[in-house]
């Protein structure tokens, strides 16, 4: 089967790879960036990616999914696929907080004070956002989280710890979800908050991941002051706002874009340096395996985004996509230390061949925890989709 989008469609990828070769460094420099960590480590990572982001927002790309009214381009979900497919097959530093969850909400949730004060800043890429979200017992039952933000007068008290805040360091405001009712059930007491970073009580300190980066943070509350007027949506209703997502794309392509990318990376390695695995044929049959569970996943993908873009809501389907990603990364890292053997297992030392295989191996392991755990998108996809009972 071939595959093709319609005529506009295909336009605006070509229109997308150009702003990408005009406005990004070479593949070799991004390449290093990526393995640095990105945006979340450091400030000069930091001011790469808004630098880029500004450019988008310039194009009103940034944002390009959101409604026109609230400074977006009102992108059709096939418009949003190719735009994210090539963007992370170019590893293009777009990834946003501030899009991503605290814009939809606010657009949904918001007084329209709130949606002209901070909307704009997220918009124009003039602030950055972290999540607090996860704690040391709320990860993936992220129900149970216990931070408290009790209420005195015009302001919450915040009280308590999260963890694995990804670029709180860096951040300019903090998108909090805290427990409002420690006498109600545990989904009913949630309310969310908005606070800025530089607050006093809070407190940041570095989680150091075992790829040596620091992008990971826990961050501890003391008695921080937020005022109510804050906080985004109904009091204690924050974990159904939380789980009411706008209708953007989400198929899960910037896994595949990035699996195309570095399983045509290391091909070009194994074909540039055989004596590292000439003696293990296995590697070339793994090489051709990757490439073929790229293109099913992209498959996957496409399958979400078609569904949307025909009135539809992807669920299982969605969960199908992002296990299926993630654990492919995990296998893409293995086969690049089988092509690679023993000098694979170098750190931050490039001088053989292009990669830091070593770093790409550890970061993988990232994959099938963040944004949901495999466990739980399997449960998704055996009740919603398959209708197995609950155990």
């Amino acid at each position: 089967m071939r595959f093709t989008h319609e005529s506009d469609v295909e336009s605006f990828r070509d229109e997308v790879r150009q702003f990408i070769a005009d406005e990004l460094p070479t593949e070799e420099e991004r390449l290093e960036r990526s393995l640095r960590g990105g945006f979340e480590t450091n400030e000069e990572e930091y001011d790469y990616t808004m630098g880029f982001q500004k450019k988008l927002a310039d194009r009103g790309w940034l944002a390009m999914a959101w409604p026109e009214e609230y400074g977006g381009g009102g992108a059709s979900h096939m418009r949003q696929l190719i735009y994210n497919e090539e963007m992370s097959y170019a590893g293009a530093p777009v990834g946003n907080m501030g899009i991503a969850w605290v814009g939809p909400s606010l657009m949904l949730y918001g007084t329209e004070e709130q949606k002209r004060t901070y909307i704009p800043p997220i918009t124009s890429a003039e602030q950055w956002w972290c999540t607090l979200y996860s704690e040391p017992g709320a990860g993936s039952d992220l129900a149970s989280l216990q931070t408290s933000a009790t209420r005195d007068g015009d302001d919450y008290v915040i009280n308590g710890q999260k963890i694995w805040t990804s670029g709180g360091h860096l951040a300019d405001w903090g998108w909090l979800a805290a427990r409002t009712d420690p006498d109600a059930p545990k989904h009913k007491g949630i309310s969310l908050l908005m606070l800025d970073m530089k607050s006093p009580g809070i407190t940041v300190r570095p989680l150091i991941n075992m790829g040596d980066q620091h992008s990971f943070n826990e961050v501890f509350f003391e008695d921080v002051r937020v005022p109510v007027e804050q906080r985004v949506g109904e009091e204690n209703r924050g974990w159904y706002h939380l789980a009411v997502a706008l209708d953007f794309e989400r198929s899960g392509i910037g896994a595949y874009s990035v699996g195309r990318r570095n399983v045509e990376r290391l091909t070009r390695i194994a074909e540039e340096n055989r004596d590292l695995w000439g003696h293990r044929k296995g590697v070339r049959y793994e090489l051709a395996d990757r490439m073929v569970e790229v293109n099913v996943g992209t498959f996957l993908a496409y399958r979400v985004a078609t569904m949307q873009a025909q009135g539809q809501v992807p669920n299982h389907e969605a969960s199908a996509s992002k296990l299926f990603g993630s654990e492919l990364g995990q296998r893409i890292a293995l086969t690049g230390m089988h092509v690679l053997g023993m000098v694979g297992q170098l750190r931050g030392d490039s001088s053989r061949v292009e990669i830091d295989q070593a770093q790409a191996y550890l970061g993988s392991a990232a994959g099938t925890i963040a944004a949901g755990t495999s466990e739980i998108q399997r449960n998704i996809m055996a009740t919603r989709g398959l209708g197995l009972p609950r155990g």
